[in-house]
């Protein structure tokens, strides 16, 4: 059976993968192709009936396909889009996987790569970078600002004018107060709540949210 539908390549085979596959599925959009890993043990293997079709040599035998970035961490899928421009891959082969549940207003802005799972909502004018990931029942409220590689994950709420800096992770159910923003590479604790800034490279938990530790950084 032919399907006019493009394939896409959901690079590493991970749980966040695993994920973007179901959200592709449901959206019904593009065809999958497969996983591509840097693990060798997994290359021909299949993963919830889907093939690991090789190492990132594989993107470059199937030039039709489009790419998502799958790995949960914010400096390996920053790590992987290096690796791929170096390669000579394209920044327009890059996919946006939106679930069909999500609510994605009008006036949003979401550049490529970026994965948004069941239930996400952006209520108006919110911007997100490339290859971002935002996890079920997220929510972000109005001139949010998500920067490249950021995770927001399950259930997390930004009121207006928050921003999320390039990298930062933000724990399950954290809440971030109106205007603050999670500095680059920060991460908010599981249910941490954001009443002032987090400078860049911190972790932060608790509520009210409060300084445990530096971060590690992408290039240590």
């Amino acid at each position: 059976m032919i399907s006019g539908r493009e394939p896409v390549i959901l690079v590493a085979a991970s749980g966040l993968a695993r994920e973007t596959a179901e959200a592709v599925h449901a959206a019904g959009g593009y065809e999958l192709a497969g996983f591509v890993d840097d693990n060798p043990r997994r290359w021909g293997t299949e993963v919830d009936g889907l093939p690991v079709l090789g190492g990132l040599e594989a993107i470059s035998a199937r030039p039709s396909a489009r790419i998502v970035l799958c790995p949960g961490p914010g400096w390996a899928r920053r790590r992987l889009a290096h690796r791929l421009a170096a390669a000579g891959v394209p920044e327009e082969r890059y996919a946006t996987i939106i679930h069909p549940t999500a609510a994605v207003a009008r006036s949003a802005e979401i550049s490529p790569g970026c994965v948004l799972l069941a239930g996400v909502v952006l209520t108006a004018s919110v911007r997100l970078g490339r290859h971002v990931v935002i996890m079920p029942n997220t929510v972000l409220t109005h001139d949010d600002v998500v920067d490249d590689y950021a995770t927001l994950c399950a259930s997390v709420s930004l009121a207006g004018s928050a921003r999320v800096g390039s990298g930062a992770y933000v724990g399950a159910g954290a809440l971030v107060r109106e205007g603050v923003t999670i500095g680059a590479w920060s991460t908010l604790g599981m249910g941490a709540v954001a009443l002032r800034d987090v400078p860049d490279g911190e972790v932060w938990v608790g509520n009210p949210a409060r300084f445990l530790r530096r971060a590690a950084l992408p290039g240590d």
